[in-house]
């Protein structure tokens, strides 16, 4: 009778993803856009195009002098009515003043009241100011130039921390986990840099057995700006 031999077993067949190089491109960690909420001039921008800012900083002013007239009209509206009102009061107590009248004065005095009010928060618009710190990425508009409310004015981002999207064959859930450490090859600058995962995607994709990651760039470096590129240098324990 002939003995069947063992027979060594075969590694499993590489995936799609494992036959190329793991690509990932920098990006900020928050990017906006900044756009206008009321339609004015704009007098000034203070930070310029590639420009950094801090949270809080303005970025763009608008020119309001219309808007602080038809505050200083409302506030003045709004003293008239509320004098005319305390002394409706005054004669309501006397007995010398209609209920309806002291009542509709009273109406008045409170719509000056929200005047002032919507006026003070139109120029509270007329100041744009920075969510969080970070760079001006794109200047879509000029100083003096007139703009429409909704109308785009800056893209800005924060590269406080650069971070990688890529994919990664499924297999290797069995050995990755969050904060696991790696480095990726820059194109732009031809140098190495030490990255760690901060997240691993909920879902495998079945078709490519593959599944995506999210990481960032481990630690601060001046030379690397959000778009750049790179090669992921990740393997498997062991290198299977």
């Amino acid at each position: 009778m002939a003995v069947a031999q063992g027979v060594a077993p075969t590694a499993p067949a590489r995936t799609a993803v494992e036959k190329q190089d793991i690509r990932a491109q920098l990006s900020p960690r928050r990017y906006t856009t900044i756009a206008a909420e009321i339609g004015a001039k704009i007098s000034r921008i203070d930070v310029p195009e590639g420009g950094r800012f801090r949270a809080g900083q303005t970025l763009v002013a608008f020119d309001c002098s219309l808007q602080q007239a038809q505050l200083q009209k409302a506030k003045a509206s709004l003293g008239a009515a509320e004098r005319t009102f305390a002394a409706n009061k005054r004669l309501a107590e006397l007995n010398s003043v209609g209920k309806l009248e002291l009542e509709v004065s009273e109406a008045e005095a409170s719509k000056a009241r929200a005047e002032v009010s919507l006026m003070n928060i139109s120029l509270d618009k007329c100041r744009i100011a920075a969510p969080f710190g970070g760079r001006v990425a794109e200047q879509r508009v000029r100083e003096q130039q007139y703009v429409q409310p909704g109308q785009a004015l800056l893209e800005i981002l924060d590269d406080s921390a650069l971070e990688l999207d890529f994919i990664v064959p499924s297999r290797w859930l069995v050995w990755l986990k969050p904060d696991q450490r790696f480095q990726v090859a820059i194109d732009e600058t031809g140098k190495t840099y030490p990255a760690k995962v901060q997240r691993i995607g909920a879902r495998v994709d079945p078709v490519s057995q593959s599944i995506k990651l999210s990481a960032v760039i481990d630690g601060k470096f001046s030379e690397l700006v959000a778009g750049m590129s790179g090669r992921v240098l990740m393997a498997p324990p062991g290198g299977s």
